[in-house]
């Protein structure tokens, strides 16, 4: 559903999210570690989050990456969606068609509106608060 690239960001953020909970900040090295990434990769995704204003990055010997704590709850799954992927996968159609809408549609197109719609409201719903705390406490892991 989402690219490779988007599944690594959100990946990413999380962590930087449980770190930032504890204020602390995080290597680039650690988060490609954590979320089974290539460094050279996820550099890449981090700088495009940090782009979007979705992580602070900080140069030097005690640099890395982190969330303002306020800002944790602030960002929504919906933002790193949009930062690395776009907005294709919510105006776009189930099959890949250019050309797609009410008045011309795909064969999927009633169906995948409502899975689209669902999809769209649990991503703009979804903080990066309500995610770091499950993984912080546990009930949830980012790797196997």
């Amino acid at each position: 559903m989402f690219s490779k690239a988007c599944e690594y960001g959100i990946k990413a953020t999380i962590f930087i999210a449980v770190k930032s909970l504890h204020d602390q900040r995080v290597s680039l090295k650690e988060i490609a570690e954590e979320i089974d990434s290539p460094v050279a990769f996820t550099a890449k995704i981090l700088q495009l989050l940090a782009k979007s204003g979705i992580v602070d990055s900080h140069k030097g010997p005690t640099g890395g990456f982190q969330m303002d704590r306020t800002g944790i709850d602030n960002v929504k799954v919906y933002d790193i969606v949009c930062a690395i992927d776009g907005d294709k996968i919510f105006n776009g159609c189930g099959l890949g068609l250019k050309h797609c809408d009410a008045e011309h549609p795909c064969p999927v197109h009633d169906k995948f509106i409502a899975i689209r719609d669902n999809l769209t409201t649990m991503l703009q719903k979804t903080s990066m608060f309500e995610l770091a705390t499950g993984l912080d406490i546990g009930l949830t892991q980012l790797k196997r």
